[in-house]
């Protein structure tokens, strides 16, 4: 029995390294992809697409440490975003985690995820309108087109659901 859960655990770690370095490495590849591509693959939020892939394959705790490097990591190896766009991507980030753990245990896990990339989203808009108002910083309020936002937030929402419903089932057939 300790065996397993030696092995369980260390499994578990170990997926949660290798997810970490590839969000890292994903992360710093990003420009250089985006431009090898001639695709502005910031589109499709790739900080939130490893947040979901740490929310479906990872742990709580591995999730927490994803939003919280990511947007700082980002700023640290191109200045991009500036500092203060990464703190407000970091608390949105861990917003996004937070609410899904809390809605998750009272909603479907789709519902759940997706509350939670709307309302973090939202409240990353309103941080950033104070940040602009207070001319904090200088850009458009809205880069990523809001329908682009609501497709990539039903297919996030969709591959987590589909991921967690599946390690559901398997977990009541042991």
């Amino acid at each position: 029995m300790a065996t397993n859960i030696g092995l369980s655990i260390s499994k578990l770690n170990t997926k949660s390294i290798v997810i970490d370095i590839f969000a890292l490495a994903f992360i710093y590849f990003v420009p250089a992809i985006s431009h090898l591509l001639n695709v502005p693959i910031y589109l499709v939020e790739p900080m939130r697409i490893m947040l979901i892939l740490a929310l479906a394959h990872t742990s709580k705790k591995n999730a927490y440490l994803i939003a919280l490097t990511l947007p700082l990591f980002s700023f640290l190896i191109s200045a991009h975003p500036t500092i203060f766009k990464a703190v407000i991507m970091t608390m949105e980030l861990l917003l996004n985690v937070w609410l899904f753990y809390k809605l998750s245990a009272k909603v479907n896990q789709f519902v759940a995820i997706l509350s939670s990339i709307v309302i973090s989203k939202i409240v990353y808009y309103l941080l950033k309108f104070g940040l602009i108002s207070f001319a904090v910083i200088q850009t458009d309020l809205i880069s990523t087109p809001i329908y682009l936002q609501i497709i990539t937030s039903i297919v996030f929402s969709g591959y987590l659901f589909f991921i967690l419903r599946r390690r559901q089932i398997s977990e009541t057939e042991k």
